[in-house]
Formats: structure tokens, sequence, C-alpha cells
């Protein structure tokens, strides 16, 4: 009988062994320091992703950890799978309730945001990120890829970069130069040298009319537009009618000559946010330069 008992005793010890063995090694807690300079500590890679920004949205969907998302802004739109998740207010003026009730591992949103203290209080990670230029772009994708465990998270960045610089070689010789206003809000709010847009156009090899000094987005005076007077306006074919009816426009050789851009509520929506669809962004403005631009028009005999 003891033999037997001996023998069983062994069995469940050889049991034990290869459990441990085989055992999923525990996960390891993953540590990012955000824009606003705060670490955040988690016990494992986020499976849970509340997002109140869309380019950290179409970001991550772009790292292909789209599946963790559970809720999204108002705003957020692409990609098409997103449309069928809670919408928890705006980066804002969230709903505090309905992002706790998601039981999200982190929420990811702007720096400009009023709902980190908030959350953190009721002990939900924030994870604060905000791009604003090309080189912010590219650090915040390598945050994410951090806090997401991807193992090539620039490969985003990458295939963004190279599609800017085919875009910039497919702009005419002849439309290089051309002196682009770009109205992101009817504000007006304008697109500036420093933002993102600016460096696009510039990587395009347009001229800003508005420099860095004012800002990545300054609101300007309607009359220094008119001061300026550009060559070239790109806006959202929303407040393209009623540019004319400001006090001055009407004399724009841009708007005299048709020289003018409207883009539709989606190609603005990729237009104006940093992130994964830069690249569709600058092949936008590219064929803009190529179609609109006064030189352009004139190299073309007037046939675009």
């Amino acid at each position: 009988m003891k033999g037997v008992l001996g023998w069983w005793a062994w069995v469940w010890v050889a049991l034990g062994l290869c459990g441990a063995l085989v055992a999923p090694a525990r996960a390891a807690p993953v540590t990012v320091t955000d824009d606003r300079g705060v670490s955040v500590v988690l016990p494992r890679a986020p499976q849970r992703i509340v997002s109140l920004l869309p380019s950290l949205a179409e970001s991550v969907c772009a790292l292909d950890r789209c599946d963790r998302l559970v809720g999204v802004d108002r705003y957020t739109q692409w990609p098409q799978a997103l449309q069928r998740l809670p919408r928890v207010g705006g980066g804002l003026d969230p709903n505090i309730e309905q992002i706790v009730a998601l039981r999200p591992d982190v929420v990811l949103m702007a720096t400009s945001s009023r709902a980190a203290d908030r959350l953190r209080a009721l002990g939900v990670p924030v994870v604060a990120l905000e791009p604003r230029s090309h080189a912010d772009v590219r650090r915040v994708l390598l945050k994410l890829g951090e806090l997401l465990e991807v193992d090539d998270a620039d490969r985003v960045w990458r295939h963004i970069d190279a599609a800017i610089r085919a875009a910039a070689q497919s702009v005419p010789a002849s439309a290089r130069g051309t002196r682009v206003y770009f109205e992101v809000d009817p504000g007006p709010y304008a697109a500036g040298e420093s933002s993102f847009i600016g460096e696009t156009l510039g990587r395009l090899g347009a001229k800003n009319i508005v420099p860095a000094a004012l800002g990545p987005f300054p609101k300007l005076n309607p009359e220094y537009i008119v001061r300026a007077d550009p060559d070239l306006i790109m806006v959202g074919a929303r407040t393209g009618p009623a540019l004319l009816q400001r006090p001055g426009w009407s004399e724009l050789r841009a708007l005299r000559g048709g020289h003018l851009c409207l883009f539709t509520v989606e190609e603005s929506d990729i237009l104006v946010r940093p992130g994964p669809r830069m690249a569709e962004g600058a092949r936008l403005m590219a064929r803009c330069l190529a179609e609109r631009a006064p030189r352009a028009i004139a190299a073309s005999g007037g046939r675009r």
C-alpha cells in the first residue's frame, strides 16, 4: 500500500513540474512617459482602450491594435470598424461615467483635455499624447508602439514619409513656390509653417503665407490674408462659399482667378488629423497644387 501511495506521490510531483514548465509567463508591466512628462505604469499592455482624439484612435488601428478600442470620441470616423463603438463625448467634454463603465485599461487623450485629473481620481490610467508636427507624429506612433507592445511601430511612419516624398515628386515644377493659404477653421484659423500641415506643404514645394513665428494654428485677422494676397487657397467646402463675403476678399488674386481648392468633409478630416492618413493628405494637397496653382494652370495651357 505504501508503495502504491509513494508511486502516486511521484506522479503528482511530476505533473506539478510539467504544469510549471508549460504555464504562461506572467505579463510584464508597461511604462510610458506621455507628453505631460508623466510616467504611466500599467500591469500589462492595455487590452481595453478608450480614445478621446481621432488621430490617436487612427494610430492605434494603423498599429494593428484596432480590436482593443472599446470607445472613441464623437469625431472619430475612420476606420469604418470604429463607427460601431460607443461614443463617449469629445476631448473637451467627455462623458466620464460612460468611460468608466467601459472598464478601460487606459484612456488616450490630448494634453489639452480637461478630463485627465477626474479619470485618474477614479482609478483610470490616462496617457496624454498630442502630435502637432511631423516629428510629433513619429514620436507618438513610437510611444503607442511601446504601450501596445508593437515590435516595429516605426513602419507606419516610414510609410507616411515615403508617401509624402512620392506626393512631392508628383507636383509639377511650375507649381513649386506657390504661395498658399490653408484654412483649417472659419475663425479664420490657419495652418502655419510649423504645423504638420505646413510641414507637408513645405515638402511639396509650396510657400506658406503664415510664418512659423505665428504658431502652428493661429487665429488671423482676415485683413492679414488680404494683405498677403496668396496665389492659392485651400479650404473646406463648407467654408468656401462664404469667402467672397469677407471684407476685401473678393479682390484676392486666388479667388479672382479660381485658384481655390474646396475639400469635402471627408477630405478635410483626413487633412487636419496628424496621424497615419497624413500620406493621403499629402496626395490631396499635391493634387490641388498640380491642378489649381496659377503657374501650373498656365503651364498646362488652361486645360485643367
